[in-house]
């Protein structure tokens, strides 16, 4: 009997380099980058500010294009992005915000309102769809970012550090959201941020980037248990370990990495 072969990776990374030129000198922000991305699979990605997390993203978004190598996503597979800033339109009320990203798809009105608001009811805001950004707290208007997201229905959800510009409470009930309509949805999902406990809490593997330019130095798998208790031992343990990692990475490369 022939061997199953593996499903082949929802994203395929290759040799991915990127550099950029201004004012004649040329910055090279990332190399020999390779990454591959299951599908449905939660990954986290943390590294030093400047080590290229965000144009990473942005190179899988097509907002980058890469010097080298190659960042392949799955035929007819479709992404959407959350910023740490939620960029939320001022002059239009949360519905009409979560609509935004409807409105260049083959929809009629009707059909971009029923989608708008089945997102709102997954974010659990289905009952402010008529309020204005302003009305909001900060967490509202995060869960509208992310509404606003989900509604054209991606295959992979990109997030920019959505959370670490709230406070702790806030924080910490959108990532039980995020990992309630993970689970709801099946989304494949890349994260983005500076907080080690965070990425272990959340993610099925942690992928540190490290170096100038930066490439992947490390990819670890948390084979710990759902439902995670959020500072349990366990995640303290695996936390502490990447850290330590990533500290005698730092040390060695000189790489100014924030913990």
């Amino acid at each position: 009997m022939e061997a199953m072969s593996a499903p082949a990776p929802i994203i395929a990374i290759k040799g991915l380099a990127l550099a950029f030129e201004r004012n004649g000198q040329r910055t090279q922000v990332l190399r020999g980058l390779d990454l591959d991305v299951g599908r449905g699979e939660f990954i986290a990605i943390v590294g030093a500010s400047g080590v290229g997390k965000s144009t990473l993203l942005r190179v899988l978004m097509g907002l980058a294009r890469p010097t080298e190598g190659e960042a392949r996503i799955e035929p007819g597979c479709t992404l959407a992005m959350v910023f740490q800033d939620a960029r939320l339109l001022p002059w239009r009320r949360v519905l009409s915000n979560v609509c935004f990203g409807l409105e260049k798809l083959p929809l009629d009105r009707a059909a971009r309102r029923d989608r708008a608001l089945r997102a709102l009811a997954l974010v659990g805001l289905r009952d402010m769809a008529e309020r204005w950004p302003h009305q909001l707290s900060g967490g509202q208007r995060q869960r509208v970012a992310l509404a606003r997201a989900l509604a054209v229905d991606p295959a992979i959800l990109l997030m920019d550090e959505p959370f670490s510009a709230l406070d702790v409470a806030t924080r910490e009930t959108l990532q039980d959201e995020l990992l309630r309509i993970r689970a709801e949805t099946g989304k494949t999902i890349l994260f983005v941020t500076h907080d080690i406990e965070e990425a272990v809490y959340l993610a099925d593997r942690v992928v540190a980037l490290g170096g100038k330019p930066g490439e992947v130095r490390s990819s670890r798998t948390i084979d710990i248990v759902r439902p995670r208790a959020r500072g349990s031992l366990a995640i303290q343990e695996v936390a502490g370990a990447i850290k330590e990692a990533i500290t005698a990475e730092a040390a060695e490369a000189r790489d100014n990495w924030v913990i």
